[in-house]
C-alpha cells in the first residue's frame, strides 16, 4: 500500500501511532535549499499534542534528519526526516481487533490485511502521522517564492465561530465527548495560469491532498455549497481594469491560479476517538457490548490540523511549482 503525494516533489509518509516512530521520505527537493532549523521547530510545537485542547499525549517531536542535507543545505537526495515516538501507551488498546471502535478504521484494515495490521491507536492511519506533512512541508516553506503566502485559520468549532466555538470545545471534551470544526485556508500571490487543467488543477490537486488529512469531511472553494444555490450573474466575477479581479472572486478558474486568492473551506468530523461509553460488536462474544477508550485523545481537531492544513497546501504548491516550471531545478 502506497501512502505517497506528489509527481515532482514527493512526500511519503511511514509508520505507525504507537510503533518506534513517524516520518516523511521527501523526493524531488531542489538541491541548495537552505534549511530553516527555527522555522521547523515552530511548526512542529503548532501541531504537536500535549496542552489545551489537544490529546494530553506529551511527544516532543524533534525531528532527525538522516539524510538529503548537508551543510544545512539540501542535496537534492531524498531526505528522510524521523520523528520518534516518546510517549506511546500500546496498552490502552489492548481491546483492538475484537472490539473495533466506533467511527474507527479498526475493522476495515483488519479485514483488508488478514488480520496483520498495527491497529494500536489507528497505527498508520492515525493523526500522529501528520507530523510527517507538518515537517515536509516546513522544509517546503524555502522552496516557495516569497510572494506566495499560505495562511490558514480555525474557522469554525461545532458549527460556532470565534471563542465561544471553543468554549463548545472545552464543554465537550468535560462531557468525554468531541465536536466537529472547520479549518479556513487563503493562498495569494500565485501568478495567473498557475496550475494544470482537469485533473491535476489547483482545486483537484488541492482537494485530494486536504481530503486526505485524517477526519476531513468535506473541501469547498469559493462560495462552496452555496454556489448551488446563485444565479450565474451573481456568481461570474467581472474582469476589472488591467485584467483584476476583485479579492472576493474565484481564486481559481479550469484548475489554474485566476489572480484573485483562493478559499478553501476543510470541515473535518468530531473525533472518533471519545471516552463516552459507546456500544460496540465483540468479536469474541458475538454480543454488542459497551466500550470505554482509555486512550488521549482531541475533543476537537481544527486547532491541530490548522498547522496541516498549511503543510499540505505547501507540499502541493511546491508540487505543481515543479511541474509547470514556477521551481527551478
Amino acid at each position: 500500500m502506497k501512502m505517497s503525494l506528489g509527481e515532482s516533489l514527493v512526500v511519503t509518509l511511514f509508520g505507525e501511532s504507537h510503533g518506534l516512530a513517524v516520518g516523511a521520505l521527501v523526493e524531488g527537493m531542489p538541491p541548495g535549499i537552505e534549511l530553516n532549523h527555527e522555522q521547523l521547530i515552530e511548526d512542529m510545537i503548532s501541531r504537536r499534542p500535549g496542552s489545551g485542547l489537544a490529546s494530553k499525549r506529551k511527544e516532543t517531536d524533534e525531528v532527525e534528519l538522516l539524510s538529503g542535507i548537508y551543510e544545512g543545505r539540501t542535496t537534492g537526495m531524498p531526505i528522510l526526516m524521523l520523528i520518534r515516538n516518546k510517549d506511546a501507551k500500546p496498552k490502552d488498546y489492548s481491546f483492538l481487533p475484537n472490539q473495533p471502535r466506533p467511527g474507527h478504521v479498526d475493522h476495515v484494515i483488519d479485514m483488508k490485511t488478514n488480520g496483520n495490521a498495527d491497529l494500536r491507536g489507528g497505527g498508520s492511519f492515525s493523526a500522529r502521522l501528520t507530523a510527517g506533512l507538518v515537517a515536509a512541508g516546513s522544509i517546503c516553506r524555502d522552496v516557495l517564492p516569497d510572494e506566495w503566502k499560505v495562511e490558514a485559520v480555525v474557522g469554525a468549532i461545532g458549527g460556532i465561530e470565534g471563542k465561544e466555538g471553543f468554549v463548545a470545545a472545552e464543554d465537550a471534551r468535560l462531557s468525554q465527548d468531541s465536536l466537529g470544526s472547520r479549518v479556513d485556508l487563503t493562498i495569494s500571490g500565485l501568478p495567473v495560469g498557475f496550475g494544470e487543467p482537469w485533473f491535476d488543477g489547483l482545486e483537484p490537486a488541492l482537494a485530494n491532498a486536504l481530503m486526505a488529512i485524517p477526519a476531513a469531511r468535506a473541501i469547498e472553494f469559493g462560495n462552496g455549497i452555496d454556489a448551488g444555490k446563485m444565479k450565474g450573474s451573481d456568481h461570474n466575477d467581472s474582469w476589472g481594469e488591467n485584467m483584476q479581479l476583485d479579492d472576493n472572486a474565484d481564486g481559481a478558474l479550469g484548475g489554474m491560479a485566476s489572480g484573485a486568492p483562493l478559499r478553501v473551506r476543510i470541515t473535518f468530523k468530531p473525533p472518533s476517538g471519545i471516552s463516552l461509553p459507546q456500544k460496540t460488536f465483540n468479536k469474541n462474544t458475538g454480543l454488542i457490548e459497551e466500550l470505554a477508550i482509555k486512550g488521549r485523545h482531541d475533543p476537537v481537531i481544527a486547532p491541530r490540523a490548522r498547522p496541516v492544513v498549511e503543510a499540505v497546501a505547501r507540499l502541493v504548491l511546491a508540487d505543481l511549482g515543479r511541474q509547470g516550471g514556477y521551481i527551478d531545478e
